[in-house]
């Protein structure tokens, strides 16, 4: 079963900037509603929402906590209907600079798990609130995003890339189990993208030093990382899921 983007109603997770807020617009564009969820950043996301016309809404949620989630997923629902798709794309607090990233020496425990918490965790959250209404409908599209940094770990953010890694094994696993109820499962893993404010801090060296390794001769921007999500959502990825596609300009094969 496929539902045209026109048809469907999304949420998309840590949509008050950034990459977020790049899958918000393209969902927006091509006709989709639009559930702009943000932590902390109401007012970028009410001003998106305000630019996206009566399809779009922002709506706060830690997703961390399982009792905002459930919150959120029903006041989407009384607003569009039935949530078909979600993307999970919020990012615990993080910044992308190597000369400054917590070496394992001095990386804490408590690092760790705060990445994953928001990663692993707030990804079970959705799932388990977003999944009951997708399975009576039989038809759902989970879209999670990953990093290239699991396969070419050029720069050790090992929080950030352990959280991540731990999200594509949840990705795949929980492609196995909802696939019969015809819900897909797949990953969007992008590198690093120019610019959004987790990458702000990154030298423009780097950029230029990336873009010169890529096939394309360019460093990815949310707009292009947000396109290839909507190919998750669409119709021609109906008999794909549980899979990983990494939207990098060919910086990491495979």
């Amino acid at each position: 079963m496929s539902k045209p983007l026109n048809e469907q109603t999304v949420v998309v997770t840590g949509a008050g900037r950034g990459l977020g807020a790049a899958i918000a617009q393209a969902f927006a564009r091509e006709g989709a509603r639009v559930a702009i969820n943000y932590r902390n950043s109401a007012t970028k996301a009410q001003a998106l929402a305000a630019t996206l016309s009566n399809r779009a809404m922002a709506v706060q949620a830690d997703i961390r906590a399982p009792d905002q989630v459930n919150a959120m997923i029903h006041s989407v629902n009384k607003a569009f209907g039935p949530i078909t798709t979600v993307v999970h794309n919020a990012l615990a607090d993080y910044c992308f600079n190597g000369d400054a990233r917590d070496t394992l020496d001095t990386i804490s425990a408590q690092a760790m798990l705060a990445q994953h918490d928001t990663a692993v965790l707030g990804a079970l959250n959705l799932i388990k609130s977003a999944v009951p209404d997708m399975a009576q409908a039989g038809f759902g599209r989970l879209i999670t995003i990953g990093t290239n940094l699991v396969q070419n770990p050029v720069v050790p953010y090992h929080d950030y890339t352990s959280a991540k890694a731990a999200l594509l094994a949840l990705t795949r696993t929980a492609a196995a189990e909802l696939g019969p109820k015809g819900i897909t499962v797949n990953m969007v893993s992008g590198g690093l993208l120019r610019t959004t404010d987790a990458s702000a801090d990154t030298p423009d060296a780097v950029f230029d030093m990336i873009a010169d390794s890529t096939p394309l001769r360019s460093v990815t921007t949310p707009e292009e990382a947000a396109d290839t999500v909507l190919f998750f959502a669409s119709p021609w990825a109906r008999a794909v899921t549980g899979q990983n596609l990494v939207v990098d300009g060919g910086l990491v094969f495979g």
